[in-house]
């Protein structure tokens, strides 16, 4: 029966260090390989009568003059009343190594004064990048998640209506051409930079190495970077393959977060907190305005009826528990805090005041 508590003890030891291990593709991400952004500008079409208003989006109507030019419509010095046309920023990211002819999905979200989007069509837009090039075309069927309806007296929406996706909407007509196949380093970018995460991740790839490669095939530069050095023998596609699924328990620094406009408490699992008494109480005050009309005495000559100001003041403070705090780890600390028996505001306080006093052994960020 002994052996049986123990062996249940290690197995459950085993299982809450590989809950806490995570794969170093999680954490790192390799240098150069990254999206790119890219946007656009164009005109949303068919829409029922929930677009711009042309005269108080000019833009608009200049753009949907331009566009019929171009296909050889001549409406200059038209006084245009359409309401089924919206101006429209398109946004992607343009994913790496994509090859030209892939499809990807766009946002789009309304410039002007339009109420709606639903039902609406993207006239084709090019997407530039940075450096101005095109770099995707963009066109289809506006998917819109929200709705607004309007009437004479009252109004109905859900979610947001000028604002949508198109799945798959535009085509890539440029490739971005990177780097991944030149040389043989490769540089790991750790997301969370930490001194003891990166000595981790350089020991968990040099064990490989040592085991499949025969070499140390990991290098530190800094605390944020890992330099890899590839066999010559092997692709980059799969060594990076091997790497990633590695496990590693990356390491977090002692940190509190507090978000004081919800209400938000969060605790990091390194926290500690020194022997400390803690008391907490909530003086609550209620102030209460009854008024009296004050009449005069009957055929007074001068008179008046008066409002005479009344005030009923009531204070109270419930007796507050005095409880001994000490937190070897985040366990017994929530332990203690939940035992004071307090709201989020109480616990923020009182973090805030552990912390004025020394006993808390973490940084306090307040957002």
């Amino acid at each position: 029966m002994i052996r049986l508590l123990i062996s249940g003890a290690i197995l459950a030891l085993l299982l809450t260090a590989a809950d806490a291990a995570v794969r170093i593709k999680d954490i790192a991400s390799l240098k150069g390989v990254r999206e790119n952004q890219i946007l656009g500008y164009g005109l949303v079409i068919g829409l029922k009568g929930s677009g711009d208003t042309l005269r108080n989006a000019p833009f608009t109507e200049q753009s949907l003059q331009s566009m019929l030019d171009n296909m050889g419509i001549n409406i200059r010095g038209t006084l245009l009343r359409t309401r089924n046309v919206a101006a429209v920023v398109v946004t992607a990211d343009l994913p790496p190594f994509v090859a030209r002819g892939t499809r990807i999905d766009v946002s789009i979200s309304s410039l002007g004064d339009a109420t709606s989007l639903l039902g609406g069509t993207l006239v084709m837009t090019q997407l530039r990048g940075a450096d101005g090039e095109t770099y995707a075309v963009a066109q289809g069927a506006v998917a819109v998640g929200g709705y607004s309806i309007e009437g004479a007296a009252q109004t109905v929406s859900q979610g947001v209506a000028t604002a949508g996706r198109i799945p798959n909407g535009a085509l890539i007509e440029r490739e971005v051409r990177g780097r991944f196949n030149d040389g043989e380093s490769l540089v790991l970018e750790l997301k969370n930079p930490d001194f003891v995460t990166a000595m981790r991740v350089i020991d968990a790839i040099n064990q490989l190495g040592s085991e499949r490669y025969r070499a140390r095939v990991a290098f530190e530069r800094d605390y944020r970077t890992v330099v890899l050095a590839r066999p010559k023998w092997m692709s980059p596609v799969r060594f990076i393959a091997e790497i990633e699924e590695l496990q590693v328990e990356p390491d977090t620094p002692a940190r509190v977060v507090i978000d004081e406009r919800t209400g938000t408490v969060v605790i990091g699992r390194n926290v500690q907190v020194s022997t400390v008494a803690v008391t907490h109480g909530n003086l609550s005050v209620r102030i209460t305005e009854a008024p009296v009309v004050s009449q005069p005495a009957p055929f007074s000559p001068r008179g008046q009826t008066v409002v005479v100001p009344q005030t009923f003041i009531d204070a109270n403070e419930p007796g507050a528990k005095i409880a001994i705090l000490r937190g070897t780890d985040l366990q017994r600390l929530v332990r203690g805090l939940n035992q004071i028996g307090l709201k989020p505001s109480g616990i923020i306080a009182i973090l805030q005041a552990i912390k004025a006093a020394g006993a808390l052994q973490a940084d306090l960020v307040i957002q």
